[in-house]
């Protein structure tokens, strides 16, 4: 009976083992060699990463009719043969190489019908091709040519054909073997979905199971704060835990620490020269076993532990497919480790930058006949901070100043840049005590002059009143744009409307642009709303929509005092988790 791993390995035509998502499980040697790759840079990509559209050749669709034909295999459960095709191979050097094949793609089912595996055969009959055009070019010289080519076709379709059979009269170890691959392909497509250590301990447990056919399975991981490992057991639907210190002789933790692979077929016979054996045996109800090192990109990450409560002997086959699913499982723990340290990182940068944002957005004051509500909002991924912000402070001519910004970037600069500006623009405007575009002007110029390069959009407003308003119970709104979203305001009758006047440049493009400010009277009962682009700015709408909206909910809700017109406003507007949101409603009182 022919070896199963030999046969397919030996084949002279090229084959591929594919998930049914198109992932390479293994390739021949023959298309290997065909294609210049090699299983290390072939197995677990994706079909079409390996063998990518030749960008020099964008009319070839020998890789799209490919595609179409490997599904239409997988989703009928038949064969399929498709016509010559030419798709083009890449070479180390970035070239291309003109190949043209005659492939057969093959879906492998398991006991229940299902596709797990599709095989992919691709003769390379590029010089038959090539033969072939030159045979019709001379045709005057007879057709003993091409009927010779299409003769070596055939014979070669033949022997292939003769391969398959043999491969499908292998016996029993051979399907065993077949069936493990499936469960290997199976467990790579679902290995990638994990996010979390303890998600993907879930799985490989899981799948573990169903694909080798063990009782029961253990991963030994090194410790992230210390030395000793962290051994996770599969009970049932449970994951225990528990540190092996270092040194320890269980086997886990030796092929863990050494690197090298421990295997016990009968721990009866073995446990006479190994007195850990025993007590390892007794203690999980086991009598055989395999440890073996989840290594990745030259690190030891720990080891993979798989045990049967039968003696077992373990086939040269099995162990490579051992091997294998050790693979992926080492590739799929340094990932996720590589996701939650990002993770965490991203938790503190985002975790300093906010408690730096809220010690600085302030409470505001609240100057007679003046109610003042603010809200800020920080984005809700976990790496994403930004540069937003609101100030409110009482100018020392008995104005109060109002102001909302936004610091272009979503990172820790960003924050710490909205740090320096706001402290910037309050020292300033006590320094001038000046109307807002002379400010606003002066801050520009000092971003220059200090090498403050990022862009940033705000709008500077003031709140005045002279004696004579003070009478009448009314007041002066002043306020210079600087590329900001437009502020809200909405009369004491409930009519609101965007304050759209010309704005003037973001700060840090034209620090001698001439800076333009604008005014209008407040009555008592009118609010204005300032607030940043977050609030209005949605993934499915355009600007003009947010804006649109913003002004129907500040005319509902107009009525509210102003802290629950902030957290109605952000209720209402829904705005998106990505982005940080500051927000900066005043009222006139009555």
């Amino acid at each position: 009976m022919p070896d199963f791993r030999r046969v397919f390995d030996q084949a002279p035509v090229p084959f591929l083992l594919l998930t049914p998502d198109l992932v390479i499980v293994h390739a021949n040697r023959a298309r290997l060699e065909a294609t210049a790759t090699t299983l290390e840079e072939t197995v677990g990509r994706h079909l079409f990463d390996v063998f990518p559209l030749n960008p020099d050749d964008p009319g070839a669709d020998g890789i799209t009719n490919l595609g179409a034909s490997l599904a239409e295999a997988r989703d009928t459960r038949r064969p399929v043969t498709m016509a010559i095709q030419k798709y083009d191979i890449p070479l180390p050097d970035g070239t291309y190489v003109e190949r043209f094949w005659s492939p057969r793609n093959v879906p492998i089912l398991d006991e229940a019908g299902e596709v797990v595996l599709l095989l992919h055969r691709s003769d390379d009959i590029t010089d038959y091709v090539r033969d072939r055009d030159e045979a019709r070019r001379a045709a005057e010289r007879g057709q003993q040519r091409v009927e010779r080519v299409e003769a070596d076709l055939f014979s070669r379709t033949r022997e292939l054909e003769r391969l398959n059979a043999e491969l499908r009269r292998s016996g029993e170890r051979e399907r065993r073997t077949a069936s493990a691959l499936a469960g290997l392909a199976r467990a790579v497509s679902a290995l990638a979905a994990a996010e979390t250590t303890p998600e993907l301990l879930h799985l490989l447990f899981e799948h573990g199971r169903a694909a080798l056919g063990v009782d029961t399975a253990a991963v030994a991981l090194h410790a992230p704060d210390g030395p000793g490992l962290v051994l996770t057991e599969d009970r049932g639907s449970r994951l225990l835990s528990a540190h092996l210190p270092p040194g320890s002789p269980l086997p886990m933790a030796v092929a863990a620490t050494t690197g090298e692979l421990v295997l016990v077929t009968d721990a009866d016979r073995a446990g006479a020269g190994d007195p850990h054996v025993t007590p390892l045996a007794q203690g999980l109800g086991v009598r055989s076993w395999v440890a073996l090192p989840l290594r990745a990109g030259g690190r030891l990450l720990g080891s993979w532990t798989v045990c049967w409560r039968t003696p077992r002997t373990v086939e040269a086959d099995d162990l490579r497919v051992l091997e294998a699913y050790a693979a992926q499982c080492a590739q799929a723990v340094e990932r996720v480790a590589r996701l939650e340290e990002e993770r965490r990182r991203a938790r503190a940068t985002r975790s300093l930058a906010e408690s730096l944002q809220r010690s600085l957005l302030t409470e505001p004051p609240q100057p007679d006949a003046l109610r003042i509500g603010v809200r800020y909002r920080p984005a809700a991924q976990e790496a994403q901070v930004g540069g937003d912000w609101y100030d409110a402070f009482l100018s020392p001519d008995g104005a109060t100043t109002l102001v909302i910004g936004d610091v272009a970037g979503h990172d820790r600069t960003a924050a710490a840049v909205m740090a320096q500006l706001r402290n910037m623009l309050r020292g300033i405007a006590h320094a001038l005590d000046a109307p807002p575009a002379v400010v606003l002007g002066a801050l520009d110029r000092a971003l220059q002059g200090l090498g403050i390069t990022t862009l940033v959009t705000a709008v500077l407003a003031r709140v005045e009143q002279t004696p004579a308003q003070a009478v009448a119970g009314e007041r002066t709104l002043r306020w210079s744009n600087a590329g900001h979203p437009p502020p809200v305001l909405v009369s004491a009758d409930r009519t609101a409307e965007l304050l759209e006047r010309p704005r003037n440049l973001l700060l840090g493009v034209d620090p001698a642009t001439d800076r333009r400010e604008h005014a209008l009277p407040l009555h008592p009962g009118d609010t204005v709303v300032l607030y940043t682009d977050g609030l209005v700015e949605r993934r499915d709408g355009t600007l003009d929509d947010g804006l649109a909206r913003l002004l129907d909910a500040a005319t509902e809700l107009a009525g509210l005092p102003v802290e629950e017109l902030c957290d109605e406003l952000l209720a209402r507007m829904e705005p998106e988790p990505a982005d940080d949101v500051a927000l900066l409603v005043l009222r006139v009182a009555g």
